[in-house]
């Protein structure tokens, strides 16, 4: 069934390390061969032996309106033909910041970089230029990037491969990054009164995508925001996963909460390699040129990647609707779910939130990283496979959340409940 993908991972292994240029697509934790996909439509991937699946995933958040959405493509075809690349301003770029600055609360600039990980070490610089500390506080399972300083404690891939310490990060590094349970508002507060006057930043992802999907418990946002107006720290939300998913201005409109600074990744450019920082005009005007705090990049605000993000976002904002009917596919998809794995006799939780949501195995709560490695990861490979057999493809690990596209019609929820319903654990 999967004899092409399996021949290409087998020459892909000379040659690249591991087979994959990004960990989680080994399929380690799942087991098996991981599939080369040819191309993408809808709500719909197809391999190289031309097995089609429903898509979970969504390029792992950003294709909100499913693959090759027409005019994300066409904008892209035509721009291109103007050159790929310029390394110079561009209007373009002047456009898609005025259109974001529309969208998300609390955004006066916004700088353009190229991808999430980019993004995130900017913003973590720029705090600590602002603030002049160099502490920063993150969360455990929470995953913002490969940067040294997120690679401590971090969720996703390193806790699918349990990789527990990280070679290559300094212990300096590691001794400025401190860190406490997700939703354990009294672990932050002791961190802040043990490193007084010490931390520049938190960085939180305000709905954890990266050890399943994680919601806030109530007043835990609202407590870190108060928090940091207190010590004087800056309040960083990723929304690589969040941005334009959960509202059209994110986590910060969805829950009703500024960040002094909020970073963003492929979203913004509809699925290409893109990432942009931004907030208060006050923060921001501390970065180069206006500023002391150097962050620079050939390819921030691509044309390519502009305009296909231009397109997807302007479409988001002007049709809201796609928000309140993601919302309605994603619950028929949780009840259908839960329906299903109750007959199967097993112990699982369903943690959902907008168009994210993921299934654990367990007999407990899921509320952080530390529940969530408590999960049945077995049980889990075995339902990965299981939905695989039928044409459905889930994120290849226990601690990734599923993101719903709009191109997902009514028989792809039914068929992906009716598939969950003959999983035997």
């Amino acid at each position: 069934m999967y004899s092409r993908s399996k021949e290409l991972f087998e020459r892909a292994q000379l040659s690249i390390p591991g087979g994959v240029n990004s960990p989680v697509r080994a399929f380690r934790q799942v087991g098996g061969t991981p599939l080369f996909i040819k191309k993408a439509k809808g709500a719909y991937l197809f391999d190289e032996d031309n097995n089609r699946f429903i898509d979970y995933i969504a390029s792992w958040g950003p294709m909100i309106l499913g693959h090759a959405h027409a005019p994300v493509v066409e904008a892209i075809c035509e721009r291109a033909q103007h050159s790929t690349s310029y390394g110079a301003p561009t209007e373009l770029e002047i456009q898609m910041a005025e259109l974001i600055i529309s969208m998300v609360p609390n955004v006066d600039l916004i700088r353009m970089v190229s991808s999430g990980t980019e993004a995130c070490m900017s913003a973590i610089r720029l705090a600590r230029g602002y603030t002049g500390r160099n502490k920063i506080i993150k969360f455990e399972g929470c995953y913002h990037g490969h940067a040294d300083s997120f690679l401590v404690k971090a969720g996703s891939g390193l806790a699918t491969f349990n990789i527990q310490t990280v070679p290559g990060v300094t212990a300096g590094v590691a001794n400025d990054t401190l860190t406490c349970a997700y939703n354990s508002l009294a672990a932050v507060q002791q961190l802040v009164y043990d490193n007084k006057d010490e931390v520049a930043a938190i960085i939180i992802e305000p709905v954890a995508g990266n050890m399943g999907c994680i919601l806030p418990a109530p007043g835990f946002l609202e407590g870190i925001r108060a928090l940091c107006d207190e010590a004087g720290i800056v309040l960083i939300f990723d929304e690589v996963m969040t941005g334009f998913r959960l509202a059209p201005g994110g986590a910060q409109q969805r829950f009703g909460i500024d960040a002094d600074l909020v970073t963003y990744g492929k979203v913004i450019g509809a699925g290409m390699p893109v990432g942009a920082f931004g907030g208060k005009r006050e923060i921001m005007e501390c970065i180069a040129p206006l500023g002391q705090v150097y962050q620079a990049g050939t390819l921030s605000g691509n044309p390519i990647a502009m305009i296909a993000g231009y397109t997807l976002l302007t479409e988001l904002k002007n049709n809201p609707n796609i928000y309140t009917e993601l919302d309605a596919k994603t619950e028929t998809l949780h009840k259908g779910l839960n329906t299903a794995l109750q007959n199967c006799g097993m112990p699982f939780q369903i943690n959902r939130l907008g168009s994210m949501i993921s299934v654990h195995f367990s007999d407990h709560p899921v509320v952080d990283f530390a529940t969530a490695a408590a999960c049945d990861i077995e049980s889990f490979k075995r339902y990965f496979h299981h939905m695989l057999q039928q044409g459905i493809y889930l994120p290849p690990s226990a601690y990734e959340s599923w993101f719903l596209n709009n191109a997902l019609t009514k028989e792809d929820i039914a068929h992906t409940v009716a598939a969950t319903q003959t999983f035997t654990p």
